[in-house]
């Protein structure tokens, strides 16, 4: 297994949608793997393909993610290959959201409270997830990263851009 490179923003791969997974073939099932390492090694809770620079439509997830104030809990993560939100219901605020590829900053951000997620699981099998609170935000934002979305899009215009005014002036310093 590898540790892959997490792109930042502004890398244009978070800002593309992706393309359907065609084939689960050994070279996807390898990458799962690796990516499962990498979000491990972050630490994240959840990893999309964009994020290493592959525009498919292919999600990791933390499946202990809501427990991990448990100090026993292992590191198990799930695929979702194609997912698609196909229900929402209620409202909450994701309280200080972070992305691995939107460095040092985190923001409130508006989401459903549950979802139901259709996908197929590394196997091909398909597969229909009904996710309440984190798992919730965690597919929300990861399903997002497949559509070219970052949680910086669903914060204010204002935050939004000081944020990017601080990142700019930040890698201007790093030049």
């Amino acid at each position: 297994m590898t540790i892959l490179d997490i792109l930042t923003y502004p890398a244009k791969s978070l800002l593309e949608p992706s393309v359907n997974v065609s084939s689960i073939d050994d070279e996807l099932k390898k990458m799962v793997s690796d990516m499962g390492e990498t979000m491990f090694d972050a630490p994240g809770v959840g990893l999309a393909a964009p994020q290493i620079g592959v525009n498919k439509r292919l999600i990791i997830y933390d499946i202990n993610a809501a427990n991990h104030d448990d100090e026993g809990s292992k590191k198990q993560f799930k695929a979702l290959i194609n997912p698609v939100i196909t229900a929402s219901t209620g409202s909450i605020i994701s309280e200080s959201e972070a992305c691995l590829s939107v460095v040092d900053y985190s923001a409130d951000v508006k989401r459903y409270e549950a979802v139901t997620v259709e996908a197929q699981d590394i196997d091909g099998n398909k597969l229909e997830i009904q996710a309440r609170g984190i798992l919730a935000v965690i597919m929300q934002h990861e399903i997002d990263h497949l559509d070219g979305i970052l949680f910086i899009d669903r914060i204010s215009l204002l935050k939004r851009t000081i944020y990017k005014k601080k990142l700019k002036k930040t890698l201007k310093e790093n030049q």
